[in-house]
């Protein structure tokens, strides 16, 4: 009878593999560090939002003011909207913020907003509505200003037109 030996290599991973285990939990590792300081990083502030707008003075008393472009989507607690004469003489300024209630998605008001794809944000093609023979802008010079609350800038500053006849 021969005598076989048996190699007895108690090594459970080759050299070459423990390397590799050891180089991708390392990058993995450091990965996920960097992802999570990369927001304690940035402390760059949001930039003003940039929008423009399309009045139109129609022959039912109404306005309409409709988001042509905007460059972000906004909360709507986070936007004030004021309609007022260009004379304080002519009649009371109206400010609120779009997420009010009474502003927000309502019909019949005398200033509604309308969020055309029902996000919850205020964005491009959404637009407002002014009752403008209720509130008295039909007559007179009025401007219409969109202030983004979270930045202090105006996103909108346009005098309404005429309404058509």
């Amino acid at each position: 009878m021969r005598n076989v030996r048996r190699s007895s290599d108690n090594t459970a991973v080759s050299p070459v593999i423990a390397t590799v285990l050891l180089l991708a939990i390392t990058v993995m590792l450091s990965s996920m560090v960097f992802v999570l300081m990369q927001g304690a990083l940035t402390t760059a502030e949001k930039p003003p939002a940039q929008a423009t707008v399309s009045v139109r003075g129609l022959s039912n008393g109404f306005h309409v003011i409709r988001m042509t472009t905007l460059d972000q989507t906004i909360d709507p607690a986070k936007i004030q909207y004021d309609l007022s004469p260009e004379n304080l003489d002519d009649g009371n300024p109206i400010r609120g913020k779009v997420s009010d209630p009474g502003v927000y998605g309502l019909i019949g008001a005398n200033v509604s907003f309308h969020d055309r794809d029902a996000g919850y944000s205020v964005s491009q093609g959404d637009y407002f509505v002014i009752d403008s023979t209720t509130v008295g802008s039909d007559s007179g010079t009025w401007r219409f200003k969109l202030v983004d609350l979270s930045t202090n800038s105006v996103m909108v500053d346009v005098i309404l037109p005429p309404i058509e006849t």
